[in-house]
């Protein structure tokens, strides 16, 4: 680690609101998002963060998006702990246009220093995180890549970094049949060799590192620093912007007159309706990395191993279907089953089953055993006896470790945008991403989130299978995330 991890870190996160302007020259910059100049000027005027004051440790995690100690700690909603990160996240792909040298390596270390020296290692700052997709990796010679490569503790011929696949219910030639009612986007899996994923309370400071990195600018938190020397390396490919915040979503759709606004849950920070930020849910963030920790490991990577303190990062992009999802003949109780389970329905909800989402927004992420979707689909004790499948217990058929901690970290929220959409319109968006040991792990839990040789076995109506009728995957990618001690350019320096 060097001395710029520590230099610059706040020790306090002072009590503070994090609005700010947001000028039309920014927005202009921000068009590859597929936001509109008013839709970000509204994000920033809706939310309202304020965050008490927090000590955070003098050191910089070597697990990059380990923030866990520079955020505030978990509150309890509804007797439920739950805890949020910052409000915004951009996730910023990237395409090289030629293979780094060492030089290009010192050059986005510095760069990546340079930030951190200037933005708060906190929510009022800005975090950084840098990941590299397999592009990146068949770039460098293959004996250095293989030799340095975490493995499959399960079979050693496998890379823990693996390409996605189109998930089981994803729209793609892999999945004859399968089509979405409304948004019907083939899946693409994308090929970008960098991922930027910069987190911020502020979408102004967020944007700010995001146009430095792209030598937009020569500015940096209102400091005149040139931008870094890599224009002639980068194509920028895409940028996505995630918010999450309680009642973030439902007053977007009530500034954007949303025809299924009032369903929206008020005091939810997704879409859907339900917080999807319960304490209970994530794992530490030792237990996603190549290395694991005493609940579960995955990967032959070692102490001392290049990679130790890495993990598999997935970013997919997807729309949701929201009409469908808040549809008259969608209750309350139906929609909590479809996200949850059916043995116990989590919550009956309220008299009026659709005004402000008919129900709690914060329910318990209960674990009721890896065999529990095959009751729900097999109609063991569900709701009026039905064979349904839950999103949650469909998920935990292998999310959890054998002491039942979960083995992931969700760094996922809601979007609001145009990309993808074959109308052009702005649509309710969940910008997914995931830190998981191996990309083998991720691939079985979407194979589990969709279980359909349960919904085959046991005959699960279509239209009672979770949310997979409600969500398309547009785009989806695996990338590794190294440690921080080599987060720029992994392995140039050995090559």
């Amino acid at each position: 680690m060097t001395s710029q991890d520590s230099r610059r870190n706040c020790p306090m996160h002072g009590s503070q609101n994090s609005k700010h302007q947001f000028s039309r020259r920014t927005a202009l910059k921000m068009g590859a998002l597929g936001l509109s100049a008013a839709t970000m000027g509204t994000l920033e005027s809706l939310a309202n963060v304020e965050r008490l004051a927090h000590a955070a440790p003098a050191t910089l995690p070597n697990i990059q998006f380990d923030i866990s100690h520079f955020i505030a700690p978990a509150r309890t909603i509804n007797g439920i702990q739950v805890r949020f990160g910052p409000v915004y996240t951009l996730f910023l792909t990237a395409k090289l246009k030629h293979t780094p040298n060492k030089e290009e390596q010192k050059i986005l270390s510095n760069a990546l220093n340079t930030i951190e020296s200037n933005y708060a290692f906190s929510p009022s700052g800005v975090f950084t995180f840098v990941s590299y997709g397999l592009p990146y990796f068949n770039r460098l010679p293959s004996s250095i890549v293989s030799s340095h490569m975490p493995r499959l503790l399960s079979n050693t011929n496998r890379f823990a970094l693996e390409e996605a696949v189109p998930g089981p219910t994803d729209v793609s030639p892999k999945n004859p049949g399968i089509t979405k009612k409304t948004f019907n986007v083939p899946v693409t899996i994308e090929s970008n060799d960098v991922l930027f994923t910069i987190r911020s309370d502020s979408l102004s400071h967020a944007q700010d590192v995001a146009n430095w990195l792209q030598s937009h600018s020569n500015t940096l938190n209102g400091h005149t620093i040139h931008a870094p020397a890599l224009q002639g390396l980068f194509t920028f490919a895409s940028s996505r912007l995630m918010f999450v915040q309680i009642g973030l979503p439902r007053k977007l759709a009530d500034s954007n007159k949303l025809p299924y606004a009032s369903r929206v849950n008020p005091q939810s920070p997704m879409w859907m309706g339900f917080a999807d930020q319960q304490v209970h849910g994530a794992g530490p963030a030792a237990i996603t990395t190549f290395q694991g920790n005493a609940s579960a490991k995955f990967t032959t990577t070692k102490s001392g191993d290049y990679f130790f303190d890495g993990s598999i990062q997935h970013l997919s992009h997807v729309i949701q279907d929201l009409a469908q999802f808040y549809a008259d003949d969608k209750p309350f109780i139906e929609r909590c089953q479809y996200m949850f389970r059916s043995n116990p329905v989590p919550s009956l909800g309220n008299a009026d089953q659709f005004t402000n989402g008919g129900g709690p927004a914060v329910l318990d992420t209960v674990f009721q055993g890896t065999e529990d979707a095959t009751a729900n689909a097999q109609a063991m004790n569900t709701f009026h006896g039905k064979h349904r499948m839950g999103h949650l217990c469909a998920l935990q058929r292998s999310s959890r470790a054998a002491d039942k901690t979960p083995i992931h970290i969700r760094n996922d929220g809601p979007g609001f945008d145009n990309l993808d959409v074959p109308d052009g319109s702005s649509q309710p968006k969940l910008q997914f991403s995931i830190f998981v040991p191996t990309a083998d792990f991720f691939a079985t839990m979407r194979t589990n989130q969709a279980s359909l040789d349960l919904v085959q076995k046991y005959g699960v109506a279509s239209d009672d299978n979770g949310l997979e009728r409600f969500i398309t995957a547009t785009r989806r990618q695996n990338f590794l995330v190294p440690p921080r001690s080599h987060r720029a350019f992994p392995l140039v320096e050995l090559t």
